[in-house]
């Protein structure tokens, strides 16, 4: 029988399993796939070129799933920062009603755009304290993203175990559980903790569907717990990378004492990351990982994915957990 949770109601999923938004990742394909199969897939607003070419793939992806889909916002500061505005009415215009946000506080103003609409807001955040204010805000649900998640971790370095509950006793929306997440177990535990559901990224870059080289999806599998790097702590911007050669050299030259970003620009711009994922060539770049790479071993179908997971989730509630519960001898009377 499939988990019921408020993130399965809200959204009107079969599953409480959502694919989080993730840069020239989130494309159709991937996103119908997830949805298809009891989930929530997420295309990325900004992988798209213009707005234009993001009401293009809402339709694209509307015609490869009948089933509720989202689309992800995520503002940061850049040197040619895009039009946010433009790509938030893209969205409204296109009838989109989920929409997952991040980034830096500018987004309340996406959030003021999308709320007279009944668009549901998730917003991922790395902090309880953040979570509370995107909570007063006015945002439907919280993505709480624990420290093992690939790109942005935040600056507290507080993993999952620990900031999830904490979250949980104070945040009363709807919460998913993010960073770390793969299999039937990570479920279990997320559910245990107080989430409501979970929310993966890097796992579902490693299926058949998603529009990533396989030679990218090999790296997943060959990388263990300990093949990512943390990058830009200099710059209070930390972000969690997969080690390969070029990594390892961004690592490097950021350890001297004046490093800038100019000094490892060309190695971790966007556009190397969007050829290494198109070629397969790791010499061109970085590419987003988590720790989750530990627990990646094979590059199933999402359906089969998320059929696993629910699978083995289920196993755990009816048999392991059941069974250490042993039998209850009632008292004897005095």
């Amino acid at each position: 029988m499939p988990f019921k949770t408020r993130i399965t109601e809200l959204l009107g999923i079969e599953h409480p399993i959502v694919q989080g938004g993730m840069q020239g990742v989130g494309v159709a394909e991937l996103a119908s796939a997830v949805s298809n199969a009891g989930g929530l897939g997420i295309l990325t607003g900004i992988t798209q070129p213009t707005p234009q070419a993001l009401r293009d793939e809402i339709e694209r992806c509307r015609s490869m799933t009948p089933k509720p889909f989202g689309v992800n916002l995520t503002v940061f500061p850049t040197i040619n920062s895009p039009d946010y505005k433009a790509y938030a009415q893209a969205i409204i215009d296109s009838g989109v009603k989920v929409v997952e946000t991040a980034g830096t506080p500018a987004v309340r103003e996406i959030w003021e755009m999308l709320k007279p609409h009944g668009i549901v807001i998730l917003h991922k955040c790395t902090a309880v304290r953040h979570a509370l204010s995107a909570e007063k805000a006015g945002c439907d649900v919280i993505s709480i993203d624990g420290f093992e998640c690939a790109g942005h971790p935040g600056e507290d370095d507080i993993p999952g175990l620990i900031l999830i509950p904490a979250a949980a006793d104070k945040v009363k929306i709807p919460m998913l559980a993010s960073g770390g997440f793969g299999d039937g177990r990570g479920l279990i535990a997320a559910l245990a903790l107080g989430a409501d559901g979970i929310n993966m990224g890097t796992r579902f870059c490693a299926t058949q569907e998603a529009k990533i080289h396989p030679s990218v999806k090999q790296a997943y599998i060959d990388n263990d717990e300990r093949g990512t790097y943390l990058i830009f702590r200099n710059f209070k911007n930390t972000a969690r990378v997969g080690k390969s050669e070029v990594s390892t050299e961004v690592v490097r030259r950021l350890s001297a004492p004046d490093a800038k970003f100019k000094d490892v620009q060309e190695l971790v711009a966007g556009t190397a990351g969007r050829e290494l994922l198109k070629t397969g060539d790791l010499s061109k770049g970085v590419f987003w990982a988590g720790m989750i790479q530990g627990l990646i071993h094979d590059i199933p179908t999402v359906q089969n994915l998320i059929d696993r997971i629910v699978g083995e989730a289920e196993d755990i509630v009816n048999g392991r957990l059941q069974g250490m519960l042993g039998v209850r001898v009632p008292a004897v009377a005095a």
